[in-house]
Order: C-alpha cells, then structure tokens, then sequence
C-alpha cells in the first residue's frame, strides 16, 4: 500500500469532464488566453469552451495568444496541496514538452518547492494526456506507490494514438503554423488534414475531403492500432461541432466495443491553433 496520500496535478489541456476533477480531487493548473483587442482568461476557468468559439469567430484574424502557466502559480498550486497535507506526494502530469513548455515550467517549481512532487510529460494532448490522469487515479485508489504509477503512465504514454481533422487550416495559418500558400491551397482543394501525436509532437498521416471521411480514416486507423486487441481507454473530443462528434463516437463505440471514457468539447487553448469543427479522438492500446 502507498503509504502517503498521492495527489494529482494536472493542466487545463487534459480536457477532462468537470465532474471527473472534482470527485477526484485533481487539480487543474489552467494556461492562459489573451486576445489582441482585449480579454485575458484563464483556460477553463474564466472561459469554458462554449464561451471561447463564438470569441474565436468574432476575432477574424485577431486571433489570441496562448501561454503556459507562470512557475509562480506551478509553485503556489504545490504549496497549497502540501500545505493541506505535508506528507503528501504530488504526481503532475502535463502536456507534451514537444508541443509546449509548460512541463519545464513544473519542472522547475517542483524543484524549488519539494522532492516529492514528480512532474510527468505526457508526451501527449487533450485526452490522450486525460487519460493518463484516469489511469493514476485508478492506480491511486488500488493504493499504488509513486514508482508504480510514473512507470505505468509511461507504458500508457508509449501506447496511446490520439488523432484529430482539422476542419480548416485558417487558424494554423493565422498563428503561424503553416504558410499562406499552404493554407490558400489547403481552402480551395478544401483538404482537411487528419494530424495525430507522435513521439510528443505533431505529424499529418493522412488528408480528406470531408468530417465523414475522417471519421472513417480516424476509426480505421484505431483499428489497425490496436490489432484486434480491446483499448484500454478511449475518448472523442471535439470544438464545436457536437453532431459530428456522436457520430464519431457512435462508430468508435460499435468499431471497439467499448463505450467511450470521455466526450467533451476541447478548451481555447487547443482551439486556439485547430479552430471549429475540429473532430479528434485517443485510443489506448496497452
């Protein structure tokens, strides 16, 4: 048995179900969103998803900038948990170090504030990050020790696929993503790429000509991953296109056999570089 309370940190990018983090007590340390013409919000907190895309929309090309939390508030996050408790072990799991450096920045203030806290790189997004989270807390209330749970969540994070189809490449194109000629071309040829995450960065495996498509290829492709083997995890995630998203998860579940562990709306700081009618799924093949 673990003989300390272990704790879970994590960020505002696992986009998790709300009512997950409170039963849980996880603690979500949110990244920050600032709009050009004005507006400064915390990820998740001062703006949820449902608020964030009709902003995206009526900002045209003055899109918003992201950041990665301070390590003031890394560090303040810590001390409160282990004010509460000064046994406590802290697990802090993050988004990729490949695509962000908000791991470094928990990096840092873990090392400031205590030994026992252990940030953790994901290597991952949205619920392929979420899901991890799940997997520790699970491990947690068997009353596994820190080693147990940090060598488990790097064996998940070797086998996770998370994929998403951009519906558009204007908001990669206007946050200095890709080119005009790519985007331009990209519009008229009306090519939406299907990207996922490998090794904690992004690459494009694939390109389509509708939402339906990609479902389709994302479903195939989870397939072919997991080799008839059941996932472990699943989860669809979207940006406000709900009615694609049950259709991407109602194949998923009838593909897999298994019902989904998460469907949600990703946040603004996600939606900030796909855009709307981003479609996505994470499948775990452990």
């Amino acid at each position: 048995m673990a003989e300390k309370e272990i704790r879970i940190v994590t960020d505002s990018t696992a986009d998790l179900p709300p009512e997950f983090i409170k039963e849980n007590r996880i603690t979500v340390v949110p990244l920050h969103i600032t709009f050009p013409k004005g507006g400064a919000y915390r990820d998740g907190l001062d703006l949820t998803a449902k608020d964030f895309y009709p902003l995206l929309l009526a900002a045209g090309d003055a899109i918003p900038k992201t950041s990665t939390p301070t390590k003031d508030e890394f560090a303040r996050t810590y001390q409160e948990l282990m004010a509460e408790n000064p046994d406590c072990q802290i697990i802090s799991i993050h988004l990729s170090g490949g695509l962000s450096s908000t791991i470094s920045v928990a990096q840092t203030a873990a090392r400031e504030v205590s030994p026992d806290i252990f940030p953790f790189d994901s290597r991952n997004i949205s619920f392929g990050m979420g899901l991890q989270v799940l997997e520790a807390i699970r491990l947690i209330k068997e009353g596994a020790a820190v080693k147990k749970i940090l060598d488990h969540l790097s064996l998940v994070a070797a086998h996770t696929e998370t994929m998403f189809c951009l519906d558009t490449l204007e908001y990669l194109y206007k946050g200095g993503r890709i080119g005009r000629v790519t985007a331009f071309f990209g519009s008229i040829l009306n090519v939406k790429p299907i990207i996922h995450v490998k090794d904690g960065v992004y690459e494009s495996f694939d390109k389509v000509r509708s939402q339906k498509q990609a479902i389709q290829k994302m479903v195939d492709r989870g397939l072919s991953v997991l080799d008839g083997r059941k996932p472990l995890r699943m989860g669809v995630i979207h940006g406000a296109c709900e009615s694609m998203a049950d259709l991407l998860k109602e194949k998923v579940e009838t593909a897999y056999g298994k019902a989904v562990d998460c469907f949600s709306e990703t946040g603004a700081v996600i939606g900030t570089h796909t855009g709307p009618g981003t479609l996505g799924m994470t499948v775990c093949h452990l």
